[in-house]
């Protein structure tokens, strides 16, 4: 599939969103994830994530690393905000997708993308001011390993946030990977990260999902934020 022959739908100046649909088969592949962001729409929002710019909003911009970035909207947020960012995905399609989100918003600072699968790819270490991880989900076996290397990237005074579907989204909240093999807890994360960097915060938090005409839903995440002093 090549993903430069997909053009985004925008609608007055903004790329077009899918509504997420929760009845989907299980997303866990390259070919799955292209398969699925092979539409001239975004599916997500193209707005960041509201508890990441709470998170990082107070921070001075310099070097940041999105992992698992797909379709950009939080690398072309905090590009806007004057960060230089790398943002990395495995799937093709989303990177040409966040390459033209950045033609369209034209941030003041700068993003690069790189395709690459997490399980392998290893960040240089102690390089960003920031890391995020948002939402992503894979089998909780191959976690760690990204994990601590997503901790390792982190510069002397930097900071990682982590936001992702809580466990217990599973059975009282909405929307997500409705496989326990994919979720976690931010216990879960801290555990693996401790040693590298300093937990400020570990817990669960509840966000409000818009759903026309069945009213707002709530999905319960998890949230780490840690930092190398």
């Amino acid at each position: 599939m090549s993903a430069g022959d997909k053009a985004v739908k925008f609608e007055n100046g903004k790329p077009a969103s899918l509504r997420r649909q929760t009845t989907r088969p299980p997303t866990s592949t390259r070919e799955d994830w292209n398969r699925r962001y092979d539409a001239k729409q975004f599916i997500w929002s193209v707005d960041p994530n509201k508890t990441l710019t709470a998170e990082v909003r107070d921070l001075a911009p310099g070097k940041a690393l999105d992992l698992g970035a797909g379709e950009g909207r939080n690398a072309v947020w905090l590009a806007e905000q004057g960060w230089t960012v790398h943002a990395v995905d495995f799937s093709e399609v989303a990177i040409e997708k966040g390459k033209q989100l950045v033609d369209v918003r034209k941030p003041s600072g700068r993003v690069t993308f790189e395709v690459a699968d997490l399980r392998q790819y290893v960040p240089e270490p102690e390089k960003y001011d920031l890391v995020i991880m948002m939402f992503f989900h894979i089998a909780v076996d191959d976690m760690p390993s990204i994990l601590l290397r997503a901790a390792q990237a982190v510069a002397s005074g930097g900071t990682l946030v982590l936001i992702a579907h809580d466990s217990e989204n599973l059975e009282h909240g909405f929307g997500g990977p409705q496989r326990a093999d994919m979720l976690y807890t931010a216990d879960f994360v801290t555990s693996i990260i401790s040693d590298e960097l300093a937990i400020e915060k570990a817990m669960r938090v509840q966000r409000s999902v818009k759903r026309d005409g069945t009213g707002d839903k709530i999905a319960i995440d998890c949230l780490v934020r840690a930092k190398r002093f």
